[in-house]
This record gives C-alpha cells, structure tokens and sequence, in this order.
C-alpha cells in the first residue's frame, strides 16, 4: 500500500509541477490581457448581475444567481480554510499575494470557460442543458478523443476531489468537534445528498442558492469580527503578506519559489480557474448571451479567492497563529478563529467546513454526472447518482491518503486539455465579447428599456 502511496505522490507531484501553474497562470494572464483587461473593467457590473433577475423565459436550466451558487458550491469548501492554512504553514504568509495574484488572472479564465461552456451548449435527451469543455472541446476544435480525454478525468475526479475526500474531511470535523461517529456523519451526509441530486440541477440549483450565501456569510462576518476586534494586528499582517510574497523570509532558506508555487498551487485548488468546471455550470444558466453570464460565472473566483480565502489568510497570519503546531490545515484555521473568538470561533470554523462540504459535494456531482453522461448517454445518469451517494458513506469511514493523491492527479489531468481548448479558442471568446460590449452600448442608450 505504502509502494502504491509513492507512486501516486510521485505522479501528483509531476502532474502539479512548475510546467502546469505556469501554464494555468500564463493562460490567465494571456486571456486578461488578449481582452483587454475586461474582466476587471467589467466587475463592479458582474457583481451587480449575480442579484440581478432576468427573464425566465430565456434559454437554460437555473438561474444566474443559482448558476453561479452552483459553481461557487463546488469551490467554496476545504481549499478555502484547510487549503490557504496549508500554503500559509508551508510557504509563509507570502503564499496569500500569490493566492490574490491566481485569482485576478483566474477571473478572465473563469469568464473564458464559462461564454464557451454557454456557447457551445445543447440539450440533452432530458431537456437539459449541457456544456462545458468537453462540448467546446469537441464542437470549437472538432478534437472529439480530447473531449473524451477531460470527461474521463472530470468524472473520476468527482469521486475523489468533490465526494470521499469531502466526506472524510467532514466525519473528523464532525467527530473532533461534536462527537458525531464517522458512520453517522457519512450516512446523513449519503441521505441529504441523495435527496437533493435525485432531482437533478433544477433541485441542487434551490439547495446551494439557500446554503452557500449563508455559509459564506457566516464565516465572512466571523472573519471580520476577528479583523475589527484585532484591528491593529491588519497593517502589520498585510506587510507581513507583502513583503514576505518576494523575499521568502518565512520559508527555510529564504525560498521565494516556494512561496510562489504554494500560492499558485492553493489558489487554483481553491477556485479551480482552468480546471473548467466553471463552464459546466454556466451552461445551465438562464441567459441571453453567453457574455452576460460568463461575467456572472467569473465572480465566483472573486468571492471564492478574494474574500473567503483572505479572510483565513489574515487570522492565520495575525500574531502569526500559523506558526502554532497543529495536527491538520484545518485544525490550524480552527485555532486562529478560536484564538481571536474565544468559546465560538472553532465551532464557527467547524459548521462552516461541514456547510462548505456538503455544498462541495452537491457542485461535484452534477459535474461529475455531465461528464459521465457526455461519455455514455443520460440513460445513467441514476446510476451515476446511486454510486455517487454511495462512495459518499465509504469515504467517511477508511482511510484516505490514497485516494487524496488520485484526486490531485485527475484534477491536474483535467486542466491540461482544457487550457489547450481556452488558448486555441480565445479567438471565439474576443468575438463574443465584441458582441457583448455592442450589446451593452445599446443597453446604456437612453432609448433601450434595461
């Protein structure tokens, strides 16, 4: 077993080497640039559209607000308070800058993935939506064996990534916490998931559109409670965060490297920008053109990355808490919060995680479903369900270091062929955003009705 554990760390740590961050990072930064900075141009309106209601007649599944919830599901989880103590711990404060720095670039991959996953959409045998790489791979580049490639990869890693590492993680909080026994904790968790994704996207749009604001809320407002509380500790943690992103002083040997490719590494694991899970969900929206909700799907990397991730950066890097042992990332996070909100802050941090679990689990399972279907037909797609809600209940109860590596390794697998189809289709995604930004100028004018 150990042998079998070599390898795959082995492979992961390949898979996840200098080449693909390079490679995530550059295609970000290209995209941002071949479009002109709109990303940032565009935020303060994207924002505005997440609460905006549009016509329910258009063409789709879900919402925008829920489309985006969906993504933000799937995102919003583990990354956000084990992932950022785990860079914080190992690559120093730093590793927060480079975090920022993944995610302003990762907003125009986000916008990218999600006005191809809206453009080359159809429907499906059920009547629904269905998109994301593996249509604009096959229909934008007519390379059907590299669609086929990033399904295989997408579905597997949804048993891993979103399904028993989310179940495990959630049975020892449960169980460290509130004395829940890991059985318990995988059996509710297999009960509520099961009735939630038997009803299809439609059913996890309403769910993760009522849980992920309030889970986000509740551990934004706890984070700024510790940042007003401890309010003189902030200038000191910023320049902390700064300085240290460029001289590596927390790391051993002062290795800037290190605290690059932590902050690299964990953004993207926390927002999953080129991995192309977002244009999945975008292509269950509501929406009339597909930039409209590709500035939707792109704030998700803001929220996910920007915010929440800064939140934990900063109690971590407060007093310096990340220096203090710690058997787990998580448990990490959990002490800093309880450090500064003495009584609640750890159970604040453990409700929030099992909420960021849950809601993880539901985004993976339908993208996780869409590429099993695109692979074999929607006939399964119950089948898929059934085993999905299955493997839930098993991951709460082995051991998972195994299964921890594959899932980095299908996740790494997953952005190779999809950062291939973003760079060969930018073109597509320049074209659309012209239209777009005509579209707009007529919307602004004082005789259209907005």
């Amino acid at each position: 077993m150990e042998a079998v554990e070599g390898i795959i760390d082995t492979i992961s740590g390949f898979v996840w080497g200098l080449p693909l961050i390079i490679l995530l990072v550059g295609t970000g930064l290209y995209l941002t640039i071949r479009l002109l900075f709109f990303s940032f141009q565009q935020l303060p309106y994207a924002l505005k559209l997440v609460f905006t209601k549009r016509d329910a007649t258009e063409k789709g599944d879900i919402s925008h607000f829920q489309a985006l919830m969906t993504a933000l599901a799937a995102t919003v989880g583990t990354g956000n308070i084990a992932g950022v103590a785990s860079a914080v711990a190992v690559g120093g404060p730093g590793a927060v800058f480079w975090m920022w720095i993944t995610a302003f670039v990762g907003m125009a991959t986000k916008y990218s993935e999600a006005i191809l996953g809206v453009k080359y959409r159809s429907e499906d045998a059920k009547g629904e939506m269905a998109g994301g790489p593996m249509y604009y791979i096959e229909k934008g580049l007519g390379w059907k064996w590299l669609a086929v490639i990033f399904a295989l990869f997408a579905s597997v890693a949804a048993f891993g990534i979103g399904n028993m590492v989310q179940s495990n993680e959630a049975a020892g909080v449960a169980s460290l916490n509130f004395g829940i026994p890991p059985w318990a904790t995988g059996l509710t968790l297999s009960v509520l998931t099961g009735l939630v994704i038997i009803g299809g996207i439609r059913s996890i749009g309403k769910v993760v559109g009522a849980i992920v604001p309030a889970m986000v809320v509740l551990y934004v407002v706890a984070g700024i409670a510790i940042v007003l509380i401890n309010f003189p500790l902030v200038p000191e943690a910023f320049a902390y965060i700064f300085t240290d992103a460029f001289t590596g002083q927390a790391v051993a040997g002062g290795a800037v490297g290190a605290v690059i490719q932590q902050g690299v590494a964990r953004g993207i694991f926390s927002n999953e920008a080129g991995l192309g899970t977002g244009g999945i969900a975008a292509a269950a929206a509501k929406t009339d053109v597909p930039a409209r909700q590709a500035l939707v799907s792109m704030t998700q990397v803001f929220i996910d990355t920007i915010i929440v991730c800064t939140i934990t950066g900063l109690a971590l890097v407060m007093g310096q808490m990340y220096l203090e042992d710690h058997e787990s990332a998580s448990q990490l996070t959990s002490m800093a919060f309880e450090n500064y909100l003495p009584g609640v802050g750890g159970y604040i941090v453990a409700i929030a995680l099992l909420f960021f679990v849950f809601s993880t689990i539901l985004g993976w399972s339908y993208f996780g479903e869409k590429c099993f279907t695109y692979l074999f037909g929607s006939r399964f797609s119950m089948l898929y369900r059934i085993v999905f809600v299955v493997a839930l209940f098993v991951g709460s109860v082995v051991t998972l270091d195994i299964v921890w590596g594959f899932a980095d390794v299908m996740n790494g697998l997953m952005a190779f062929p999809n950062l291939i189809a973003l760079l060969l289709l930018s073109g597509v995604v320049v074209r659309e955003t012209n239209k777009f930004k005509k579209l707009r100028q007529q919307e602004k004018s004082p005789y259209h009705n907005d």
